[in-house]
């Protein structure tokens, strides 16, 4: 929507430091199109404020005293849904427990600077201010819930302690490269802002027998994609992994793109990861790179998958895969957080299905098998 000079998005800033509270308001008052109409200073007073001002998106920190970052965000999720950014630790106990808050229902995240003080804070400024402008224009109409927490006990014992870490490191990195007729389909998951719970509630429906590999590309930090798989890997029942260079593909595996690098994959069928050539049209990593290579590889057994996120990753790869005579689907507008990457593959005319997220595993699984039906090799 358009932001007129007297229309300012209202923001309520969550974080048990007094101090850091003055840092993130001077950055936001700083800004035209930003106002902070209140503090709390632990998420006990962030459910009240929540209800009373009604802001048009909350800042969340999550350790804080009483109530913390994910207590709140789950009970105003739960009872009056806000768009929440989460601005927490880098570290690994922080990015575990920013991808739980996402999974709750927060938008978006950004990382504190190891010290926390006020110029390292100016220093995410930018990345700062534009997420919380976008957060500030999503409107959050479903209720949060932990798809992650109930798969995971509703599977078996045997099948969750295959799941879980031990899993993550099992496949040796140096298989034999594949030839033509030991290939099988390959499915690309791309997703942004909104993705890590869209994925959970996406990836638990993956079986451990899937007849295709399955690559997940998530605009998301280089300290967070370890965390992340580890916990898709508590809730799923195919193999989860954190994707390794050289290592080759192989089917009944969802590879997890580490952040901060590109994923192709070559022509004998391992992944190739790529922090040298930064960012390509703005992203690292890459959709469009992963899909691509996934095209070039495996042709009509290729399957893309355009999520929900802000820009436009994702439309020139589905570009891509539709001309290698492989099949894409986009998330639709109804059930994306952001309507943005699937609405640019759609207005590309790149898309063969546009579905709700509940029924993309469905097409997902009905196209791999059509494939491998066809054609036992999978590909050409």
């Amino acid at each position: 929507m358009p932001v007129t000079a007297n229309k300012k998005f209202r923001v309520l800033v969550v974080d048990d430091s007094t101090f850091m509270r003055k840092v993130l308001e001077s950055i936001f008052n700083a800004d035209d199109q930003l106002q902070v109409v209140g503090h709390a200073k632990d998420g006990r007073e962030a459910v009240v404020l929540a209800e009373s001002l009604r802001p048009d998106v909350i800042t969340m920190d999550i350790n804080m005293p009483h109530v913390d970052g994910l207590q709140a965000t789950a009970q105003i999720m739960t009872t009056n849904p806000r768009p929440i950014v989460v601005v927490s630790s880098e570290s690994q106990d922080g990015a575990g427990s920013a991808l739980k808050a996402l999974e709750l229902g927060a938008i978006e995240f950004v990382a504190k600077p190891s010290s926390g003080i006020d110029l390292d804070m100016h220093s995410v400024k930018e990345e700062l201010i534009r997420k919380v402008r976008m957060a500030a224009k999503v409107r959050v109409v479903r209720t949060a819930s932990r798809v992650a927490a109930t798969v995971a006990t509703s599977l078996p014992p045997a099948e969750q302690q295959e799941t879980g870490a031990a899993a993550v490191a099992s496949t040796p990195p140096f298989a034999a490269d594949l030839t033509p007729d030991q290939r099988f389909p390959v499915v690309v998951l791309g997703a942004s802002t909104g993705g890590p719970a869209t994925v959970m509630r996406l990836a638990h429906n993956f079986t451990r027998d899937f007849p295709a590999a399955v690559v997940l590309v998530q605009h998301m930090p280089a300290s967070f994609t370890t965390q992340y798989s580890a916990q898709l890997a508590e809730s799923a029942a195919i193999r989860v992994k954190e994707a390794k260079s050289n290592e080759i593909l192989k089917p009944g595996t969802l590879y997890v793109c580490p952040g901060g690098k590109h994923l192709r994959v070559n022509a004998a069928g391992r992944i190739q990861l790529d922090s040298i050539s930064g960012r390509i049209n703005g992203y690292l990593p890459s959709i469009d790179v992963t899909m691509e290579s996934v095209a070039a590889l495996a042709g009509p057994a290729s399957v893309g998958v355009v999520l929900t996120g802000m820009g436009n990753d994702g439309a020139a790869g589905a570009r891509s895969i539709q001309a290698a005579g492989g099949f894409v689907i986009a998330q639709d507008e109804a059930s994306s957080v952001i309507f943005g990457m699937a609405s640019e593959a759609i207005k590309n005319r790149a898309v063969d299905q546009v579905l709700n997220i509940d029924d993309i595993y469905s097409a997902i699984e009905k196209r791999v098998m059509e494939v491998v039906k066809t054609s036992p090799a999978g590909l050409r």
